[in-house]
């Protein structure tokens, strides 16, 4: 499989609208937003323009999916407390060093 650059990833990220984080979800939300907006049987007036979009937003789409798809998930402990909200909101505001006095 070939490399994927972050200058293709950070293009592709910029043709779906994305933000610089964005969810799975979020992802297949803008796709589907902007295949629908662009494709060519919905774009009567500039149908050669909205060929060359969707082509593009396709591109797109699937260098996304390439990153992610290769992208390892740790599933340790201390990654997924890490990454879970409510572990950092218990840990300094419930009693931490944020929490209500003795």
């Amino acid at each position: 499989m070939k490399r994927i650059t972050f200058k293709e990833i950070d293009t592709a990220r910029k043709t779906l609208e994305l933000e610089e984080e964005a969810s799975l979800e979020e992802i297949k939300r803008a796709y589907r937003r902007l295949s629908k907006k662009y494709h060519p049987d919905s774009c009567h007036q500039q149908r050669v323009h909205c060929e060359e979009v969707i082509k593009k937003i396709n591109w797109a789409y699937e260098i996304i999916m390439a990153y992610i798809r290769s992208y390892r998930y740790s599933f340790r402990k201390e990654e997924v407390q890490r990454n879970d909200p409510h572990y950092a909101i218990g840990r300094f505001y419930e009693g931490g060093i944020w929490g209500p006095g003795r």
